[in-house]
């Protein structure tokens, strides 16, 4: 993994469903598989992130281990069956890689390894996400002169640089000037050449364009820049030298005399912007424009800044962070006891769904039903902790503490119930498969608090409270039930919603029955 970067996980597999695989992201880990009458084993050991200053006896030290159990099976994957099937080396259509949760494509080599008598069929493989693809094209066109894109042999971009941004999904190659180049190849029957170079005229612009076969992949690199981008650089600069040296002087003067000006205002600018990022305040943050180079710098440095904070808030709920800086609590390593109510979701049967369902149109389904999710939670006061797949696990009275939690957590649940049933209408017309959403609701005592690595944060509760509510969702699917509570959580209704007795049920992992409650929708006039 360190000598091949581009790659974001390594791993090999046999015949019999055991794998051992090393990935970078989105945390360094390494996962052992090992198959057995039908169920997977997966152990997790997590490597700390890379640091040149670590101790390189620690560098590779595992900082802990997770143990689970899945369906994944190696060999029914597409990368396993494909090298298997042909014999050499493949490159798989994109998907989405379960680990990262990310599309990208896999390079799988078959392989046979003899032990005495004995021959052991081995896939070895690696995953390259679009978003790396998309770094490399970036790179291939850093030099500013043009633009380059990267389209797949189903004719689908992978990535392309002359739009901003990492790829994240497959688009169509319609559209704009690659739309045009795309075109024009198909219409010459250039799309199999192996490498071919040829002006084109596009919406009155020339423009140079080179289109490359990648072997083994079937993929094609298309580059394109305009002519004059070249060749007019030469002429501008030429004429721009002459004028330079007309108005050298009155540039001098006119310098002097507004220096100071045009240093203290963009510097209190900047110092403002400043201010606002500290506050996390990082919408509509303005530019500041100024000819001394290092305020340039500094200009574009905090927009980074901001941009980035701007990107890694889809991650992490800054809300939570700057209520934690606002009650003065350290981001450190940090927990404490604190009842709460926690609430699971799950999309009942989303693995039959999303093997049935094409990627690009899960994926929206998917964001969609997100979307709706955390707007009802966050009008109920719920903290979403976390997004575990198709699931969510959401907190009530952390970290900040909140009256009537378990009313609230159960009021969320009912309108998460009709807001998917809404959804699940719309998509009934647009012919897409509906989410049938489970949930299990739990009050009791957690540690909640800012918990992980010191590199490494999340503010997060765990305990007994969080597996009996995980636990409690998974019940659902055995009762044919949507909405389950605990007996506690029932309790503290007091009535206010409808709820009915199930009966008490055996948790995995608790030695004593737990009762369980359905809750009810709201009839009319509720």
């Amino acid at each position: 993994m360190q000598q091949s970067p581009e790659l974001d996980s390594v791993y090999v597999a046999d015949a019999v469903g055991h794998m051992l695989m090393v990935q970078r992201y989105p945390e360094p880990a390494v996962r052992h598989i090992a198959r057995s009458h039908g169920i997977t084993q997966e152990t997790w050991e997590y490597k700390p992130l890379p640091d040149d200053q670590r101790d390189p006896r620690q560098r590779f030290q595992t900082q802990r281990v997770e143990v689970r159990q899945s369906q994944y099976n190696p060999v029914a994957r597409t990368w396993f069956t494909e090298a298997v099937r042909t014999g050499q080396p493949v490159w798989t259509t994109p998907y989405i890689f379960q680990a990262a949760q990310e599309l990208g494509v896999t390079y799988a080599i078959p392989d046979y390894r003899r032990d005495g008598d004995d021959v052991q069929l081995m896939v070895v493989s690696g995953d390259v996400t679009l978003g790396r693809l998309s770094d490399f094209v970036h790179q291939f066109s850093s030099a500013g002169y043009g633009h380059s894109a990267l389209i797949s042999a189903e004719q689908q971009v992978l990535a392309r640089s002359d739009v901003p941004g990492r790829t994240r999904s497959l688009s169509s190659p319609q559209g704009g000037v690659l739309g045009a180049i795309h075109a024009h190849l198909q219409a010459e029957g250039r799309d199999g050449t192996a490498s071919v170079h040829f002006p084109l005229m596009i919406d009155g612009q020339r423009f140079l364009v080179q289109a490359s076969r990648i072997a083994s992949t079937g993929w094609q690199l298309v580059s394109w820049v305009p002519e004059d981008q070249l060749l007019g650089g030469l002429r501008r600069s030429v004429l721009l030298a002459l004028g330079a040296m007309m108005v050298f002087l009155g540039i001098v003067l006119l310098l002097a005399l507004h220096l100071s000006k045009r240093v203290t205002t963009p510097v209190e600018q900047l110092s403002h912007i400043a201010r606002r990022i500290g506050r996390l305040d990082l919408d509509e943050l303005p530019r500041v424009n100024s000819p001394v180079l290092e305020l340039q710098h500094l200009d574009h440095a905090l927009d980074e800044s901001a941009r980035g904070l701007r990107a890694f808030r889809r991650f992490v709920p800054l809300d939570v962070v700057q209520q934690l800086l606002d009650e003065g609590r350290p981001l450190q390593p940090s927990g404490e006891p604190r009842e709460v109510t926690v609430m699971f979701t799950d999309i009942h049967g989303f693995t039959t769904l999303a093997e049935s369902t094409p990627t690009t149109v899960l994926v929206d389904q998917l964001t969609q039903y997100f979307n709706v999710a955390s707007e009802v939670i966050a009008r109920h006061g719920g903290t979403i902790d976390k997004f575990t797949g198709d699931g969510i696990m959401v907190l009530w009275g952390a970290p900040t503490e909140l009256p009537d939690a378990e009313l609230k957590a159960c009021q969320a649940a009912l309108a998460l119930l009709e807001a998917t049933d809404r959804l699940n209408a719309r998509w009934a017309e647009q012919q897409l498969a509906p989410f049938d959403t489970r949930i299990g609701i739990h009050t009791g005592v957690v540690v909640a608090g800012v918990l992980g690595a010191h590199d490494r944060l999340a503010y997060t509760a765990v305990g007994d409270t969080v597996n009996v509510a995980s636990r409690i969702e998974g019940i659902n699917r055995k009762l044919g039930t949507r909405v389950l509570v605990s007996d506690t959580t029932a309790q503290a209704l007091a009535g206010r919603l409808t709820t009915r007795p199930i009966d008490a049920v055996e948790l995995r992992g608790r030695q004593q029955p737990l009762m369980v409650h359905e809750l009810l929708p709201l009839t009319r006039g509720d």
